[in-house]
């Protein structure tokens, strides 16, 4: 019997799609432009900080979150042989691998341990394969020597060959979690370039796409002022007069589509 005082769970959040297009677009932007247009839409802190890039190239991506959240190992439950060759709730890592999509990143929560590896190279292989766009935790992976030189975006803490087992079970799949002090949805748009890995709202991804591509317009041309010697006063931030000029270089640099 439910008692008088509990509470009624809220609804789940509806989860707002975001199309390969989107994405595509958002994949181009910088992260500079991304934080300051969420700031100036009330979202402080966006981005995973402390989370550094595994790959030795590094390559702009957006793609949806796929989430996996972590909680502390059990010696009676976390033993090699969870890792069987049939799915189980005893090892949901191997069932949240082969439920990734094309566009997915997967995000998880290692509540910032990384005194175990959160997965390694054939996890991550298999979910490239997949068509996963990135790979983020806020612990560490293992075989960083094979996932350097991987052509899919993988972001962490730090490297550790100790195994999964050791310290981490996976307790959830497409949950709202925490990944470097930043909540998480399922679906939210996760951004990388070569600076920081960025967490977009599902639901501003296309308003932040054409924020973002008009802002980093703006700033190249701003920034070739700059480096010509002009003070910023006025320049940047940019004056009416500065946005005005900055139209009339446009204009006058880039024709119109249809013409001859």
């Amino acid at each position: 019997m439910k008692h008088p005082h509990t509470p009624t769970p809220a609804p789940m959040r509806e989860a707002v799609p975001v199309s390969d297009a989107v994405l595509d677009r958002l994949a181009k932007i910088s992260s500079g432009s991304l934080t300051t247009q969420l700031y100036k839409k009330g979202f402080r802190q966006p981005v995973l900080v402390g989370l550094k890039p595994v790959n030795k190239t590094i390559r702009r991506f957006a793609g949806r979150a796929f989430t996996m959240r972590f909680i502390p190992a059990r010696e009676d439950i976390d033993t090699y042989a969870t890792l069987t060759t049939t799915p189980n709730a005893d090892n949901l890592q191997w069932v949240g691998v082969e439920q990734v999509q094309p566009g997915d990143v997967l995000v998880i929560d290692s509540y910032r341990d990384g005194r175990a590896a959160s997965m390694g190279n054939m996890l991550i292989t298999r979910m490239k394969m997949r068509g996963a766009r990135g790979v983020i935790t806020d612990g560490a992976f293992r075989d960083g020597s094979e996932l350097a030189d991987m052509d899919i975006a993988v972001w962490s803490a730090g490297i550790t060959a100790t195994t999964r087992l050791s310290y981490h079970h996976v307790a959830d799949l497409q949950v709202p979690i925490g990944c470097a002090g930043v909540a998480v949805y399922p679906g939210d748009v996760v951004h990388g370039d070569g600076d920081n890995i960025t967490v977009i709202p599902a639901h501003l991804a296309e308003e932040m796409a054409a924020l973002c591509e008009a802002q980093d317009d703006l700033e190249g041309y701003l920034a070739q002022r700059v480096a010509a010697g002009e003070s910023l006063w006025g320049l940047y931030p940019p004056s009416a007069e500065t946005r005005a000029q900055h139209q009339a270089w446009v204009a006058a640099s880039r024709p119109p589509i249809d013409a001859k």
